[in-house]
């Protein structure tokens, strides 16, 4: 059997998931992280995206996240964020308007709040059709 962790992927609404994995990969603030049993003890921003999960018996499982907390212990890892949405609950039609509003704003922006704005919502709508697509890979 293969090595595994306490994962907690926790939202300010609800616990998303609580249970044992083999390794996660999410996105922190200096780039793509990939948690394995064992791994260091770290404090990390995490950036808007995903978190793959693979659970105990190699099932995958991916969460959209709005970005929040990584912390990784000896024994158990937790990710703390504002929102969490299982790539089955997302709605596709929604992720697609999301995106094309964002891509709008971008091209009538007038100076860098509205551009940071946009291009902040143009990486939520994105990373939310990423999950979206992997999700369907897995089922």
């Amino acid at each position: 059997m293969a090595m595994t962790y306490h994962l907690d992927v926790v939202s300010a609404e609800q616990r998303m998931f609580s249970g044992l994995v083999q390794k996660i990969q999410v996105t922190g603030s200096e780039g793509e992280l990939g948690i394995y049993p064992g791994h260091a003890p770290l404090l990390t921003a995490i950036k808007p995206g995903m978190v793959r999960i693979v659970k105990q018996h190699g099932e995958e499982e991916y969460i959209y996240l709005s970005g929040g907390i990584l912390e990784v212990q000896s024994s158990a890892v937790t990710v703390l964020v504002d929102t969490a949405i299982r790539g089955l609950d997302l709605d596709e039609a929604r992720a697609m308007e999301s995106k094309r509003k964002a891509e709008e704003h971008i091209r009538n922006s007038h100076g860098d709040v509205d551009y940071a704005q946009a291009s902040a919502e143009l990486a939520k709508a994105i990373a939310k059709l990423r999950v979206i697509e992997l999700t369907k890979k897995v089922m």
